[in-house]
């Protein structure tokens, strides 16, 4: 009998353990963060988190709304939710009472989220030239170009890119084929391949930077960046002023979009860009694809003035 408990207690302890590991650190520490705020929210008002109501929660909606953005207020539904679930608590996300206030705020405040810029080829390559000319120390030189080239190349997440291993990269004749064994859109780690080619202009090829860069450390295992993901954006950003660009229009998330929009206005299809990308829907990349096309599609070409 004894034996039985033991065996019960280890599989509930294994049991919380894979119910942490179904989800990403930084989900869960996003959840996490989420769920203070209203636990803060509700302490201060003399309600009650957990478990709530969908009154309670509509109030928090429209408390946020003030000054957050629409897409921060799903995902604190979502983050509540997630963390009532786990405590063993059904919460009504769907309720009338929360579906119609999101719809008032929305009609009121409107949903548009104001995005970072996408680091298009002309630009990257004037960061490429303000990293020459203005950075001095020749290991962060190799760096910082590997890094931003990598990123743009690849259509990276800033997670991604920083959390590449040196056993990740296959040096092939074609180019170099890098394993990325998990994702935001990959939680389970089945892993998928990226394939870049060699680019024609060696200044800005990212397959001979990243050689470089590996032949200067002498890497041979391990992670190829010494970098957080935070990093990407802070290099990316320094640079950006260097080059006479504004900084505030860029962040981390620029390469990857500034890869897609620029794929999508030299012609590339759709599922090419998802497959660098590792998007799982068309709905983002359909909207780098409606930005590349502004100019080119644009009904006034077809006036002469």
């Amino acid at each position: 009998m004894n034996d039985i408990v033991t065996d019960i207690k280890s599989l509930e302890l294994e049991t919380i353990k894979n119910l942490k590991n179904s989800k990403a650190n930084n989900t869960v520490r996003a959840y996490e963060a989420d769920f203070r705020d209203f636990s803060l929210f509700c302490f201060r008002n003399g309600f009650k988190a957990l478990p709530t109501e969908p009154k309670i929660l509509s109030i928090y909606l429209t408390y946020l709304s003030k000054d957050k953005k629409f897409s921060t207020l799903k995902r604190r539904i979502a983050s509540i939710k997630v963390v009532h679930k786990m405590k063993g608590h059904y919460l009504d996300s769907k309720h009338p009472i929360i579906i119609e206030n999101l719809l008032g705020i929305k009609r009121v405040n409107g949903s548009y989220q104001k995005s970072k810029n996408p680091l298009l080829i002309n630009n990257l390559k004037l960061i490429i030239k303000a990293i020459d000319k203005y950075e001095k120390k020749e290991f962060k030189k190799l760096r910082n170009k590997s890094l931003l080239l990598l990123g743009f190349s690849g259509g990276f997440r800033r997670s991604e890119l920083v959390n590449i291993e040196y056993e990740d990269l296959d040096f092939v004749s074609e180019g170099l084929k890098i394993f990325i064994k998990r994702s935001k859109t990959d939680q389970s780690g089945e892993g998928s391949i990226k394939a870049i080619p060699y680019f024609k202009n060696v200044e800005y090829c990212p397959v001979t930077k990243l050689k470089c860069w590996i032949n200067y450390k002498n890497i041979t295992f391990g992670k190829i960046f010494d970098v957080s993901d935070k990093s990407v954006s802070l290099i990316l950003k320094k640079y950006a002023l260097l080059a006479g660009l504004d900084p505030n229009k860029y962040g981390g998330h620029s390469l990857r979009s500034g890869f897609a929009t620029s794929a999508a206005e030299a012609g590339a299809e759709e599922r090419n860009i998802m497959a660098m990308t590792g998007h799982k829907t068309t709905q983002m990349v359909r909207r780098y694809i409606q930005e590349a096309n502004l100019f080119k599609n644009n009904a006034l070409n077809k006036i002469k003035l």
